[in-house]
């Protein structure tokens, strides 16, 4: 044995992951300034209704979705390092550039936004306003889904670049946790910038913030054959589901990526979307909505101390557990000897049944006039999100060669922002309608309102069983592409 192979592991592959983990912080972080700042600052500003908003946040949807179908392709391309830096780099940029829409609306419509803050939302005044700074944050809302679209492609390519199958998912886990703690951060830093300094600045510092991680990015990242930080041992470590060294370094020179139409050939691919399609707008519900709904139902706005207490209990409860998601199909492999990918579907299974709490988060908050219990199952069904996503992705590693891995991912993505998109939009326009019709509206015992978000939350509870049950149709088996 050499020296080379004498020497101890090195860890770098969890410097990378941690860097992922920051940038999904931040991405999540620049996702939330909207919520949190709409039912106290911009909907009263603007002229705005629950409809406005869902078409706002179901445009993101659909843009992120569109962008997603063509950023893995991009990052392949590209490579890495230079995808994500660009992708990162745009994003932050489309966040910093909501600021600026209270300016421009009142440039375009001659109007004072500020001083017309409480008139009249039928007035054509606050028509023009309403309908003018819209299109103008579904602008910037397009921008940075353009970005972001990039996030979860380039993270998932480079897990797969520096993490053997056992490990990825909990690789996975630990970065797509920082979505949950971008959540978690959300409400303690967004209010309170929005109330010193302007819900403006809010944008701004927040949208800051990814500038900063690119120059850590172009700094630490290379990949593991090229990095001054990887040593032999850990370089084996990571590449122990090859054959060996000799083998991938072959594979490597006759393995081309699967042309983009033909992907859609394959069940695995449409296993990975029907995963995504049915899932990912619920947690971008609860993502979009959860202040708004504790605003609304229990008079617990984001800028309060309840409110605050209470989105964060929420996400800190999806922190916790989630991370958990990752590390489950590990032991069904380490400790029962499980294949990875039946490890990883039967903790997806396990996992599916968390949202199911879902269903009675309204129950028990309107009949116990108390927000808490909406808080803690909404957290607990996030975690269950959170837990199936981090599998989800990893699954794509299980099945398809390296070459392939960001154009999947950006594939399902696509979907989830169409599954997502729908929901927002169905939502915003439910909440609208129900609304106005009072006690008209009715749903199982509901009525106006808290009927429509009770709808939405049936949905939510049993969508994970249902990506399940198709996953599981489509893909009953192992069964890798090469």
């Amino acid at each position: 044995m050499n020296d080379t192979q004498t020497k101890l592991m090195t860890n770098w592959r969890w410097w990378i992951c941690s860097l992922l983990f920051v940038a999904t912080t931040v991405n999540y972080l620049d996702r939330q300034v909207l919520s949190l700042t709409y039912e106290e600052f911009i909907k009263p500003e603007f002229h705005w209704t629950d409809a406005n908003y869902g078409t706002i946040t179901s445009f993101f949807s659909i843009f992120y979705a569109i962008a997603c179908l063509f950023a893995g392709k991009f990052v392949d391309w590209m490579g890495t390092k230079k995808g994500y830096l660009i992708a990162i780099g745009v994003w932050s940029f489309g966040a910093c550039l909501h600021a600026a829409c209270g300016v421009v609306t009142s440039m375009i419509t001659g109007e004072d936004v500020m001083a017309l803050r409480g008139m009249e939302i039928a007035s054509n005044a606050a028509l023009a306003i309403s309908t003018t700074s819209v299109y103008l944050f579904m602008l910037c809302r397009g921008i940075l889904a353009l970005g972001e679209a990039g996030n979860f492609p380039a993270a998932i390519k480079v897990t797969a670049e520096y993490f053997p199958k056992k490990d990825r998912a909990f690789a996975t886990s630990i970065f797509n946790a920082g979505a949950s703690v971008g959540a978690l951060a959300a409400p303690l830093c967004i209010p309170p910038l929005a109330v010193s300094l302007g819900w403006e600045w809010a944008f701004i510092i927040i949208g800051g913030l990814g500038f900063i991680w690119m120059f850590f990015w172009a700094f630490m990242y290379d990949k593991p054959e090229n990095s001054a930080h990887v040593n032999e041992a850990e370089l084996a470590y990571m590449h122990q589901d090859d054959a060996g060294r000799e083998v991938e370094k072959e594979e490597k020179t006759v393995q081309k990526a699967i042309p983009f139409l033909q992907c859609f050939k394959y069940r695995q691919t449409w296993s990975f979307i029907a995963g995504k399609f049915f899932t990912d707008g619920v947690w971008w519900f609860f993502l979009f909505w959860a202040p708004s709904y504790f605003s609304n139902q229990f008079n617990a706005p984001a800028t309060s101390g309840k409110g605050q207490a209470l989105i964060f209990t929420l996400y800190a409860i999806v922190t916790v557990i989630s991370i958990f998601g990752g590390y489950l199909p590990k032991l069904f492999v380490e400790k029962k000897g499980m294949h990875p990918y039946q490890g990883r579907m039967l903790a997806m299974l396990i996992f599916a049944f968390f949202p199911i709490a879902a269903l009675f988060a309204q129950p028990l908050g309107i009949s116990l006039n108390s927000p808490w219990w909406p808080a803690i199952l909404i957290g607990l069904a996030g975690a269950g999100h959170q837990a199936w996503s981090a599998n989800l992705f990893s699954t794509i590693g299980d099945m398809f060669p390296k070459t392939t891995i960001a154009t999947i991912t950006g594939i399902g993505t696509m979907a989830g922002g169409m599954g997502s998109m729908i929901i927002q939009k169905v939502a915003g326009n439910l909440f609208t309608y129900a609304e106005n019709a009072g006690a008209a509206f009715s749903f199982l015992g509901f009525t106006g309102k808290p009927a429509g978000y009770f709808i939405v939350f049936c949905f939510c509870g049993v969508a994970y069983l249902l990506a399940w049950s198709i996953m599981k149709a489509l893909v009953p088996k192992y069964r890798p592409i090469s």
